[in-house]
């Protein structure tokens, strides 16, 4: 069954839960682990697109939108509207629903911030899984 994680930024600023997102997507990288970074809209899809080539000095994380065509595809994937192509271990949403495709991953990565709309769609979130039953986590950082 899919682990569920909440990530919980102390702050409530958009670019700092997409900061967060991008060292969660580090840090599962480095495990070996391929990610589907799943955007709540094209722009913050870009942003994160933009973020993870800078988010921290000397990292590189090999990374591609979703869209983007290729034969062998980056291990961290981004997109937002399109059914993930090639498979992946991580979900991480940035999208304020549950992405229909979220159980066909081992580990699903929620990301919130202190803001009051990131909150009030992260307990939705949170209640959804809860009411089918899986396993979730609480991450506050």
């Amino acid at each position: 069954m899919t682990r569920i994680d909440f990530y919980i930024s102390q702050t409530s600023r958009d670019k700092d839960r997409l900061q967060l997102a991008c060292k969660i997507t580090e840090k599962a990288y480095k495990l070996g682990n391929t990610v589907y970074i799943h955007a709540g809209s094209s722009e913050q899809a870009g942003f994160i697109d933009d973020l993870l080539w800078t988010f921290r000095d000397g990292s590189f994380i090999p990374h591609q939108k979703n869209a983007e065509n290729s034969e062998k595809p980056a291990p961290i994937l981004i997109g937002h509207d399109k059914e993930l192509q090639h498979g992946a271990d991580v979900l991480i949403n940035l999208a304020d629903e549950v992405p229909a495709c979220f159980s066909q991953f081992e580990r699903v990565a929620e990301v919130v911030s202190e803001a009051p709309d990131s909150k009030l769609h992260a307990r939705e979130r949170y209640k959804f899984y809860r009411d089918r039953g899986y396993e979730l986590q609480t991450h506050k950082l």
